[in-house]
């Protein structure tokens, strides 16, 4: 779908001077301003082909969020001493089906994040084709350190506040970075309390026991993983035999080095914020469960009790080890253009995504002319929203569904989610632009459904 020289430069002075206008009238928060860079930067053929989409100010609107939720959270710690946090929900866009996305607990908490994350996944949301809008939240509480009580009355303190904004026709909150299951236990233990009702489907990523999914712990660590394997199967390799370097060590990391390993991948790294860990024998997930999932341990400590195979690197970059595949699994922005140009200098065939928005932009561009496939996080690691999507439906229906079933229903959508992207990006001549095929497909499924709804 061709566009002229002339159109694409109009247009592209439009976008230019809109990403201008979302940076004066929201000033201060620069993930925020990358997140609608990166969706901006692509979208130029679809706008030229499409007038309609800039005459009713679609992506006006989509960059401004439906509601912005901010609120204090007071709670006492088991000494006695009072704290008062701050809550987050962004509630981005509900065109599709009710706000989706998880909560996140770290001190790095900010409306900026919250929003770029909430951005995000508008058009993961889309492309899982589930019937989900896109939001996100959180608080600039730190978890670790703290015993179960002080997080106990920390979370219901924050449920109290935002059960009002909150339901399974409304907005469906799941766990994010500092939010597992124990904090899921809390919040919904919480918002029955103050609510009166079982409302299952209100909160995703639930014990199994009451209400919640199986693989919903593994499944964004699985989904990338099973994205990459599509991606290199375009390029007629597979994922088995390939070295593969994973960042990060909490739930996506753990579950991306577990689903590598089942398809015959060696993973040789794990990390956090102080160091990584290079392990010659493969990563032993047995160990790395017991001291991440159990003790809340470090790296070091699995480093420390491994043996000869494993050796601990103070600082540096993860992304220094040669490799064949990369799959950043930690946070935002770390891996940077110093490291892709490392990456790619030492061969690397495929990065994909587990964090959200893990690369900077300088990144992917070398990335990108490097011919390194590259899986875009609103894609790759959609695997997590799927899979909550997939518990609402089976608390609609007061179902439970098998391990097995749960898996094989993930492993479909990320196939679909990899077809749509590809396909979008050579329907737009950007053959093999995963990242430009993800942002026009997601936002196509958006705006079209905005148009049919009116001025909204």
């Amino acid at each position: 779908m061709p566009s002229t020289a002339s159109s694409l430069a109009s247009v592209a002075t439009w976008i230019e001077a809109l990403e201008q206008a979302v940076q004066q009238r929201n000033p201060g928060e620069p993930e925020f301003h990358q997140a609608v860079h990166e969706v901006l930067e692509t979208l130029a053929p679809v706008i030229s082909l499409r007038p309609e989409l800039r005459e009713a100010k679609l992506v006006e609107r989509m960059a401004e969020p439906e509601r912005q939720i901010i609120f204090r959270v007071p709670w006492q710690d088991d000494r006695g001493e009072i704290h008062v946090n701050r809550g987050f929900r962004v509630e981005f866009n509900s065109a599709l089906g009710p706000y989706k996305g998880g909560l996140r607990f770290h001190p790095s908490v900010n409306l900026g994040i919250v929003k770029f994350l909430a951005f995000e996944q508008i058009f993961k949301n889309a492309l899982t084709g589930l019937g989900i809008g896109g939001g996100k939240g959180g608080s600039d509480f730190d978890p670790r350190g703290r015993s179960d009580a002080e997080v106990m009355r920390f979370c219901q303190s924050f449920m109290t506040e935002l059960h009002r904004h909150l339901g399974e026709h409304t907005d469906v909150p799941a766990g994010d970075i500092g939010v597992g299951a124990r904090e899921i236990g809390y919040l919904f233990g919480q918002y029955r309390r103050m609510t009166n009702r079982w409302e299952a489907g209100v909160l995703t990523g639930k014990g199994t026991a009451w209400g919640g999914s199986h693989v919903r712990t593994e499944a964004t660590g699985y989904g990338n993983v099973l994205f990459t394997a599509e991606m290199l199967k375009m390029r007629g390799e597979h994922l088995a035999g390939q070295q593969v370097t994973v960042s990060g060590s909490g739930n996506v990391a753990i579950y991306t080095v577990e689903k590598a390993q089942e398809l015959g991948a060696h993973v040789r790294t794990v990390s956090d914020s102080a160091g990584y860990v290079v392990d010659d024998k493969g990563i032993d997930l047995p160990l790395l469960k017991q001291i991440k999932e159990v003790e809340r341990g470090r790296v070091s400590d699995y480093a420390a009790r491994r043996g000869s195979s494993a050796r601990y690197i103070l600082g540096g970059s993860v992304w220094e080890v040669p490799t064949d595949v990369a799959l950043p699994s930690a946070t935002q922005n770390e891996l940077t253009a110093k490291d892709a140009a490392t990456l790619v200098r030492n061969g690397v065939k495929a990065v994909s995504e587990g964090a959200n928005m893990p690369t900077t932009p300088d990144a992917v561009r070398i990335l990108r002319d490097a011919g390194v496939a590259f899986g875009p996080a609103k894609a790759a690691n959609a695997g997590g929203v799927a899979t909550s999507a997939l518990e609402m439906r089976q608390n609609a229906g007061r179902d439970s569904w098998p391990f097995a079933r749960v898996e094989e229903e993930l492993a479909q959508v990320m196939g679909r989610i990899h077809d749509t992207v590809y396909e979008t990006a050579e329907r737009y001549d950007r053959p093999g632009d995963y990242a430009a095929g993800a942002n026009i497909a997601g936002f196509e499924r958006v705006a079209d459904a905005m148009l049919a709804q009116g001025l909204i």
